[in-house]
């Protein structure tokens, strides 16, 4: 397995093409979320030219996952479109605090993978992986909108995550926002 990161621009050549249609095959297909897709690709107004991608490729190439870092002093996910899951605290916006979200960990072109997006050795890989590339966008501290799957990953990793607000069903998913503590 292999991880990049960076902006859009930086990524190698279609490997931004290549993590929209692997976001719309798991968050549109698999998950059902009622996303913005175009041409079995996904993106939203939060992809735009500061945004970091974290991505996870096997060895013939193929996305097995992707993270989305936004730093909160721009719009982002939580803040814009979920604020209600902060229980009523203002969306952060802070150079120390980014905010990750579309993290997901799924082998497509494994046929034996279990259905669960969260608990591959790629997911503890990928969310290490987004931590520290964050950290060296200056981020000490990370917000996310997630499923509550996520959830189960941070309490198995090393990292000192809490909820930021009770979950909340949205459009039918249990989603919440945690902090990650870096």
């Amino acid at each position: 397995m292999q991880v990049i990161s960076g902006p859009a621009e930086v990524l190698p050549s279609n490997l931004y093409a290549k993590v929209a249609g692997y976001r719309h095959q798991v968050f549109v297909e698999q998950l059902g979320w009622a996303l913005r897709t175009e041409n079995g690709m996904e993106s939203d107004q939060f992809d735009r030219p500061d945004t970091v991608y974290v991505v996870a490729q096997d060895d013939q190439g193929h996305v097995s996952g992707c993270a989305r870092l936004l730093p909160t002093t721009r719009p982002y996910l939580l803040g814009e479109v979920f604020p209600q899951l902060l229980n009523g605290l203002a969306p952060p916006c802070s150079p120390d605090v980014w905010e990750l979200s579309r993290f997901a960990a799924v082998d497509l072109n494994d046929r034996a993978r279990t259905p669960g997006q969260f608990s591959s050795s790629v997911a503890r890989k990928l969310l290490e992986e987004s931590i520290a590339c964050a950290v060296s966008h200056g981020a000490k501290r990370l917000i996310t909108v997630s499923p509550i799957g996520v959830e189960r990953l941070l309490s198995r990793s090393e990292f000192h995550a809490h909820r930021a607000g009770p979950p909340m069903i949205i459009d039918g998913h249990p989603i919440f926002a945690c902090w990650i503590e870096i």
